[in-house]
Parts: C-alpha cells; structure tokens; sequence
C-alpha cells in the first residue's frame, strides 16, 4: 500500500479491497488520474482508493500517469535534539528540493538543506522513507517523489532562509515546538517526523 497526497487529501494505492467500507474505490490501470483529482479538489469525494492486484506493480502503474519530479531533504538533528524546520507558504516544512542533472538523492538533499537554511556540516545518518504529493505546475498535474533523509550537524551558526525561494523562517524546533508546528504543515512532513519519533521512542 501507498499513499499520495493531493492537496493535503489521501490516494491509497492498494491490492485490497474491503467490501464492507464504503470506499469510492477505481481502478489504477484504466481510471483518468485527472478526473479523480478534480472530484479530490472540488470535495466531491474526501478520498481515493486505486485499485491493482499486483502489489509489486502499484506505484509503477501510478507514476506511469503523471510526470515524475524526484526531490530528496532532510530530517536535521542538531546537537540539542532539535529539528531544522522552514516556513514557507504558510506553513512549517523541511527543506527539500528536486535533484540537478548528474545529482546523485544523496547529495540533492544536503545541497537543499544548506541552500534553504544555510546550515553546514551535515551528515547523513540514513534513509527514512519517500513521500509522494500531487501539485499542478503551469497546468500540469506531477507527482513529486521526495526521498527523506535523517542528517545530525554540529552547526551552530546562523540560519539563513533562502527568501528567493519563498522561504521566510528557519528555525530549530523542541518536541512541544514540533507538535505546534506539525498544527499548520503536510500530512507528509507529519508522517516522516512521526514515523522518526516512534523509531525514537523504541530504540
């Protein structure tokens, strides 16, 4: 199972059906994705469940109906146990961006980091997870594909935000902060902050 975000409303991507719920449920290899995200948006429906059988052929069947923008960010950890967020749009977020030619996931996300935030020295512990979201672009539908990494830094110095990007704040945020943050943010960045806390909280 997956799950893509269209303006904050959930697609599941699965090879399940449950007779018993009432699902609006369609069918991923023949449905018109772009119908599908107008009844999304207009609120005619508050989810959407694509169906396949295979499971191994879910995302690839998915992403074979929209363009695909790879991005790749960070989950920074300083040494105070704080997390790096960004303030654009609205709402808090962490920074990420999509990759330059040549560029391997790995280095796209420590050069957005530091380009959005101006913090240094950042190591990459390991992968996280990859999140998905559709937006529209010139009035085109694309899923972006984003690749989370936890990073650590000893950096202490000042944070920048690109402001050329629509960035306004950055900041370093406790877990009473996160909560309140994650009050006005993505369902995407609560799920990856979540997910990281609950590995947290078990080791």
């Amino acid at each position: 199972m997956y799950k893509v975000f269209i303006n904050e409303s959930p697609v599941i991507l699965t090879n399940k059906i449950v007779k018993e719920d009432d699902r609006e449920v369609f069918l991923l290899e023949t449905i018109n994705i772009e119908e599908v995200i107008e009844q999304l948006n207009t609120g005619k429906i508050k989810k959407a469940y694509l169906f396949h059988k295979d499971e191994a052929e879910l995302l690839a069947l998915f992403k074979s109906k929209l363009p695909v923008v790879v991005a790749a960010g960070g989950l920074v950890v300083n040494q105070e146990d704080k997390i790096l967020f960004i303030y654009r749009n609205g709402k808090w977020d962490m920074a990420k961006g999509k990759l330059d030619k040549g560029e391997s996931i790995e280095e796209a996300a420590v050069r957005e980091v530091e380009e959005e935030t101006g913090v240094k020295q950042l190591k990459i512990d390991r992968f996280l997870e990859t999140t998905y979201h559709v937006f529209e672009r010139n009035g085109v539908f694309k899923l972006k594909e984003t690749h989370w990494f936890l990073m650590n830094t000893s950096y202490k110095g000042k944070l920048i935000p690109q402001n050329e990007e629509g960035i306004e704040i950055v900041d370093w945020k406790d877990t009473q902060q996160i909560a309140e943050a994650l009050k006005n943010s993505y369902q995407n960045i609560e799920i990856v902050i979540s997910n990281f806390q609950n590995q947290l909280s078990k080791s």
